[in-house]
């Protein structure tokens, strides 16, 4: 029997240290794979995309260098969201980021293992996606929206700039979570106000048109807008039938007003997304969502258009107009 040399050994261990050594730096280099899930378009989320991406430069990652993000859009088809959201979980991403509530709940329904980091949501707890804000406990965790008090904010801001309105139209979306919530503080709002709400479902583009035509047949002096997929998808849409039927409208976005809306107060979803990119830092980094709590908007503006208030014929009062964040002339 052939005897093996000392040097042979050597080669075949120093052979097999490369390999391992190989095989470690690989692994060392592997660039995190970031999916992110959208139920509407590119156009509709673009500013929040790149506060999202801002955010992770903040913190060092160059997106295509060492970080890859795959994005997922629905185009404002929801029944288009599971097939979406499985072919990121397909992809093996080490993180699923969620732009809504809706997006959130079909990557919760697609995996319970990958991280699932939210930019936004209503009331993350009664959505069912986290145990409390405070310990999530399962595979969730990001950023809420969770400030009921913002929806009676807004109705307050209408009878201010429009101190003769008693009646207000509110479009809204039925299967929106957290919805109701929003809805019950509306209407402590207005009953403080002498004011009467009207509820308007609006669960597709179809719905707009007809929402208006019965704000105005119910008398509406005013129109309130809430945030879901459908209103957000449609903005130019909404704010264009609004000035035409020449009823002042509070949104709760910014770009409803950059897009010829007369004014939005709400949570910056640009600073949610911003916020969004250091629980993708943390978790890529180790931690696990369960043990990262929920934070809640701390940042919030009031925007107004005063060429939309122009077309309306409508005069912003000045101790409104002396409170706005940006002033779009």
């Amino acid at each position: 029997m052939k005897k093996v040399g000392w040097s042979s050994i050597l080669v075949v261990a120093a052979v097999l240290l490369g390999v391992a050594i190989l095989a470690e730096a690989q692994q060392a280099t592997k660039i995190p794979r970031i999916g992110y899930l959208i139920a509407t378009s590119p156009s509709v989320i673009a500013a929040r995309i790149e506060a999202f991406r801002h955010g992770l430069r903040e913190l060092g990652y160059v997106e295509g260098k060492n970080i890859v993000i795959d994005y997922r859009y629905a185009e404002g088809k929801l029944d288009h969201l599971p097939a979406l959201a499985t072919e990121l979980v397909s992809l093996n991403v080490d993180v699923i980021v969620t732009a809504g509530p809706a997006d959130t709940r079909t990557a919760k329904e697609a995996t319970s293992a990958i991280p699932i980091v939210m930019t936004q949501d209503p009331d993350p707890v009664a959505s069912g996606f986290v145990a409390s804000l405070a310990r999530p406990g399962g595979n969730i965790t990001g950023l809420s929206m969770l400030v009921p008090e913002l929806s009676g904010k807004q109705v307050e801001l209408l009878k201010e700039t429009v101190p003769k309105v008693s009646r207000v139209a509110v479009l809204g979306t039925s299967t929106q979570p957290g919805q109701a919530q929003v809805l019950r503080e509306m209407d402590l709002a207005a009953g403080a106000l002498k004011m009467k709400l009207q509820y308007l479902d609006v669960l597709s583009l179809k719905d707009i048109e007809s929402a208006f035509q019965a704000a105005g047949k119910g008398r509406a002096g005013a129109v309130l807008v809430l945030q879901n997929p459908v209103t957000g998808s449609h903005r130019k849409q909404i704010a264009d039938l609004a000035v035409k039927s020449r009823l002042p409208t509070i949104y709760p976005r910014s770009d409803f007003v950059e897009d010829g809306g007369l004014m939005s107060y709400g949570t910056s979803f640009v600073d949610l997304s911003r916020r969004a990119a250091t629980y993708v830092d943390k978790i890529l980094r180790g931690a696990k969502p369960a043990d990262l709590p929920v934070e809640q908007p701390t940042k919030f503006e009031l925007v107004i258009n005063l060429k939309a208030a122009k077309q309306i014929g409508l005069t912003i009062p000045p101790n409104v107009l002396a409170r706005a964040d940006k002033v779009i002339k």
